[in-house]
């Protein structure tokens, strides 16, 4: 496969700029992989396709505030810092973006917030992902975190909506969030509810949780076309005992496993020992799944609606079948689905 085969008909209306009232009333896509069949849908009729005892695996990560706005010392020129990493707990060290980058140079200083309650110094600026910042802060790690989240902004992609609103400090995270370190919302777990989650439990259909923290080379663009020599950005992921022991108690009574995303699927994937089983690990995972590629872990998977060419459509065209999933996509935009990170659903079975 290349990448040119991964465009499609795209205009920017099609992406939605808010989430659905209510999480789990987004539309629901339903694509069966063996015949092509499509059913429309709503998010909240999913468990119609499920029963007693099959597993949803989740991924529990949390977006944390990620995007600042400081100025430039001397000139008082504005910057915007996007934390992508912690690198050095002790050190206050931080791996970060910057906009814009050509301004600055190691040795500069910046300030962040009134008072100049934080101030960082650029002590490289080699890494491949940006700059690695220094926060000079004499307080408590403690303090240092609470300063740092106190002066960040929800990390809502500029191409979703350029201005970030108070809501979205909640509607951008999964209602499980429990694991700060992800500078991306796995989208695809933002259309559970409460209710829909209760439902579940009333129903028999159970879930484990996975924990990968999503990165900004998940939206990185793929710019070779032979996709073998496209390089993903590593990202950290947790995979627990009580989580490998459900997937492989769900697989072992021949219960589907249902990835509620890309990230999940990705972990999965990585954690799968040879003989089909998940092993408890954790680590850093730069797998990178495209066509062709055999699945071993999940029966059914559940992705929200992605932009051309991205990495995201690829690994669901190798799940769904790549004639399936782009026919989908056509019949997406003939019937107003909404598109990208607060748009409607796609359930692969």
């Amino acid at each position: 496969m290349k990448l040119s085969q991964y465009g499609y008909d795209f205009s920017p209306e099609m992406l939605a700029k808010y989430p659905a009232e209510n999480r789990d009333e987004a539309r629901l896509m339903v694509v069966n992989r063996k015949t092509g069949a499509i059913e429309h849908r709503i998010f909240k009729e999913i468990l119609d396709y499920f029963e007693e005892k099959d597993l949803f695996v989740l991924n529990d990560t949390k977006v944390f505030p990620a995007r600042l706005y400081g100025n430039k010392e001397k000139t008082g020129a504005e910057i915007e810092i996007f934390l992508l990493r912690e690198l050095n707990r002790d050190l206050r060290l931080w791996d970060v973006l910057v906009d814009p980058a050509r301004k600055i140079r190691i040795g500069n200083k910046l300030y962040f917030g009134d008072d100049d309650l934080l101030v960082a110094e650029v002590i490289d600026n080699t890494t491949s992902r940006g700059r690695t910042l220094r926060f000079l802060f004499d307080g408590s790690y403690e303090e240092f975190k609470e300063a740092l989240f106190s002066l960040g902004e929800t990390p809502l992609p500029k191409w979703v909506r350029e201005k970030v609103e108070p809501e979205d400090a909640e509607r951008y995270q999964t209602i499980f969030a429990a694991h700060e370190g992800a500078v991306a919302a796995p989208t695809a777990g933002m259309h559970f509810s409460k209710h829909l989650m209760k439902r579940m439990e009333i129903k028999g259909v159970d879930c484990a949780f996975i924990t990968l923290h999503v990165g900004l080379g998940n939206f990185r663009t793929v710019d070779v076309e032979d996709l073998s020599k496209h390089k993903m950005d590593s990202e950290q992921f947790f995979v627990t005992e009580e989580a490998a022991r459900a997937v492989n108690t769900a697989k072992g009574e021949g219960h589907k496993v249902v990835a509620i995303g890309t990230t999940v699927m990705r972990t999965l994937e990585t954690a799968v020992s040879t003989n089909g089983m998940i092993k408890p690990m954790e680590g850093w995972t730069n797998k990178f799944i495209f066509a062709p590629y055999d699945f071993t872990v999940a029966d059914a998977m559940v992705t929200n609606f992605h932009l051309p060419y991205s990495t995201q459509l690829m690994m669901v065209a190798a799940f769904g079948g790549y004639e399936n999933v782009m026919n989908a996509y056509r019949v997406a935009k003939q019937e107003g689905y909404r598109f990208g990170t607060y748009g409607d659903a796609m359930l692969i079975l």
